[in-house]
């Protein structure tokens, strides 16, 4: 640890420089005015300066006075917050939780509100923000990614393997007259492509659920409606702008809500699970574990901690 000055002649300094006074600075710190003088004295003699100009019984600070009084007193400040902080329960971690862009809000949002629900003041941070990321620069706790490749030196909990099936709105399924049985009968147009950009190639298409089914139809994505996220062609299906592709863990609340509904029980897998990364050292703090618990619901056979 780097060298510190003597904390009780800091303290004294920091009153007496702020009341202007010895007596007043004795009076806040309950002890005689002479005591308050040794203290400047002592912290004097520590720097090999002079910190104030005595005038009767007025004191103004020296230059070097004024050089350390500022940091001197937002430090003590902040000592003082964190100790009232703490004598008052009130000291919370912040749990920093990164995040891809399609799982944000119809995956990992509802799972945060169930653990705000245990611990209602708990203070949690969502980044949402495409692989890779820096975590240690960033102060990332939980690092949720596409992938189990991105951070081999973290360690990694296999969160889901999700699938893909056809979605559409019910109103848009009458709209249309469409049997599920015969999605290979619509037109082209009606298709919702999810564009998973240019880091992906394994992500599942409508040519590849077809083929699994055994048609050879591959709809034209140029004659669709594309869409940049998986999350928003989950949306676009909702207001009934067409039949999405969809991730059935995005569509699993609007499906059971009766605001989507599946035209096929028939899917394909993505490319890869999804996983949490997590800094070696922060794998047993409490909100972490209780965090992870949450994610893998859907795997409890995944071993954490």
């Amino acid at each position: 640890m780097e060298r510190l000055p003597p904390l009780n002649a800091l303290k004294a300094f920091e009153v007496a420089a702020r009341t202007g006074n010895f007596t007043l600075a004795a009076r806040e710190l309950g002890v005689s005015s002479a005591a308050v003088s040794q203290q400047v004295r002592n912290l004097e003699a520590y720097f090999g300066k002079q910190l104030f100009l005595r005038i009767g019984n007025r004191i103004t600070l020296t230059d070097a006075g004024h050089a350390i009084y500022p940091q001197t007193a937002r430090a003590l400040g902040d000592i003082a917050t964190v100790t009232s902080r703490i004598l008052e329960g009130e000291v919370r971690t912040r749990l920093v939780v990164s995040v891809p862009f399609s799982l944000a809000e119809h995956w990992l949002t509802p799972r945060l509100g169930m653990l705000l629900a245990e611990q209602p003041r708990m203070a949690i941070d969502i980044r949402v923000e495409d692989d890779p990321i820096d975590m240690a620069r960033h102060g990332t706790d939980v690092r949720i990614s596409y992938g189990d490749y991105h951070y081999p030196e973290l360690v990694r909990v296999s969160l889901l393997h999700d699938d893909v099936l056809p979605v559409c709105s019910p109103e848009f399924r009458r709209r249309l007259d469409i049997d599920t049985g015969d999605i290979a009968e619509v037109h082209d147009s009606v298709f919702i492509h999810t564009n998973w950009g240019p880091n992906y190639a394994s992500h599942p298409t409508w040519s590849e659920w077809f083929a699994a089914q055994g048609s050879a139809l591959r709809p034209d994505p140029s004659r669709g409606r594309r869409v940049g996220l998986s999350s928003l062609a989950i949306s676009a299906a909702r207001l009934g702008l067409g039949i999405a592709l969809g991730q059935r863990v995005l569509a699993r609340a609007d499906i059971e809500a009766g605001r989507l509904m599946a035209l096929s029980s028939a899917s394909i897998r993505l490319g890869q699970p999804y996983c949490a990364f997590v800094p070696p050292a922060k794998r047993q703090r409490s909100d972490v574990v209780g965090l992870i618990e949450l994610l893998k619901a859907d795997t409890p056979d995944t071993p954490f901690g």
